[in-house]
């Protein structure tokens, strides 16, 4: 399978929308999903549908294969050492106040430290408010350099020997900046912290090896990476996770129940309460399988190559804006701007009036809007299926959007 030829596995980029061909530039909110997924899903609710773990009927062991295959599939597609250490979840949000809630209320006492960014998603800013609210501890934020970077330096200023927990975005969904979570990692473990990363947008675009990275806890979202919307994962270092608590109860993570006393199965179970995402990760399972025959370090190649080339052609556009650090190579695929006095919401329906779909507003990181002292931006976001003649009709598009402003207003 090689990437020139990758648009053909994705029907839904086969279209018109208002009169003109599809051009998709909203990756980091949901992926779009190739064929091979949509038909495991098919083939699932078709061949193979049933609960899981309970039936001993022929349907029943089949699902049960089904979902814990795709478990071991998530444990070599980030390298975690075991399938104990893997739990699905319904996306990043949910893992995330899966660690606040379970690790952090555990753990954490009054003028204890919390340590985030200014980049952070509110996924990963509002399970720390409210946990450090409720425990009475600190939540301090590490500052970024003037092109959205951070600066290791100003993490070693900002983590103490108080700090309990660092998490820290593996890659910006507005800067695009990839962060270096190893390092921090490091100076969280040196003075006694925990390292949480959020690898939302960095799951289906970089090579991530937990193992490697010595992050204690790990957050991804399937739909961003080719999978369905509604499952996630959840990593946790093993040692950690047995001695954290559910957050969830009942369903499949229970082990036995008394009147007034029970008990939890054992790892990584005890964290599924209910019913589990069945299809979701048969269809993550796929997913991976997808990305895996294209290979990680080929469609990180092509990203970066391609920020390169829209950062380029969008710097040829007068009164344009560009968020986020300059070098490719520091960064994934997606590219934030502002056009002149054109609020990004006009700017994105102009494009929409030509097919080409992006994503403005404030993505869900409203502190950042405010360090970068604006109200919202545009974002385009690529994945392997675009290409450069994605980037030239984005680059007309915005041209048209400029002149329509400037004639109209």
């Amino acid at each position: 399978m090689i990437l020139k030829d990758i648009k053909r596995y994705f029907p839904i980029l086969n279209q018109e929308v208002n009169g003109h061909p599809l051009v998709y530039l909203d990756s980091a909110a949901t992926s779009q999903k190739p064929v091979q997924v949509i038909e495991a899903l098919t083939n699932y609710y078709n061949l193979d549908n049933s609960n899981v773990h309970r039936g001993v009927h022929t349907l029943g062991n089949r699902a049960t294969d089904l979902y814990e295959g795709a478990r071991e599939k998530v444990r070599k597609f980030i390298n975690a050492s075991s399938t104990e250490e893997v739990i699905f979840t319904r996306g990043t949000t949910t893992s995330l106040n899966t660690v606040a809630a379970g690790y952090g209320r555990q753990n954490l006492c009054e003028g204890d430290e919390i340590v985030i960014s200014y980049m952070e998603h509110h996924s990963n800013i509002i399970p720390w408010q409210q946990l450090a609210k409720e425990k009475g501890a600190v939540l301090k934020y590490i500052d970024l350099e003037a092109d959205g970077t951070i600066s290791l330096e100003t993490v070693r200023e900002t983590i103490t020997p108080k700090t309990k927990i660092v998490s820290v975005m593996y890659v910006s969904n507005v800067l695009g900046s990839i962060n270096p979570v190893k390092e921090i990692a490091k100076i969280a473990h040196e003075n006694g912290a925990i390292m949480v990363v959020d690898g939302a947008q960095a799951a289906p675009h970089l090579k991530v090896d937990v193992q490697d990275l010595d992050c204690d806890f790990f957050a991804m979202s399937g739909h961003k990476m080719c999978a369905p919307t509604g499952i996630g994962v959840l990593y946790g270092k093993k040692t950690l996770l047995e001695n954290m608590e559910p957050v969830e109860f009942g369903g499949e993570m229970i082990d036995f129940v008394g009147l007034n006393e029970s008990t939890w199965k054992e790892l990584p179970w005890k964290f599924e309460g209910g019913t589990p995402i069945i299809a979701g990760a048969v269809g993550l399972g796929a997913a991976i399988d997808f990305l895996n025959e294209i290979g990680l370090d080929n469609i990180a190649a092509h990203e970066h190559q391609l920020a390169g080339y829209a950062m380029d052609q969008l710097e040829t556009i007068s009164g344009l804006t560009i968020f986020g650090p300059r070098d490719p190579m520091k960064r994934c695929g997606l590219v934030t701007f502002n056009l002149d006095d054109v609020h990004p919401h006009d700017v994105a329906t102009v494009l929409d009036m030509s097919g080409i779909a992006v994503r403005a507003g404030h993505h869900c990181a409203q502190p950042l809007m405010k360090w970068l002292s604006v109200s919202a931006t545009a974002r385009a976001s690529f994945y392997m299926y675009n290409d450069e003649a994605d980037i030239d009709a984005l680059v007309a598009g915005l041209r048209s959007a400029k002149e329509y402003f400037n004639d109209v207003f």
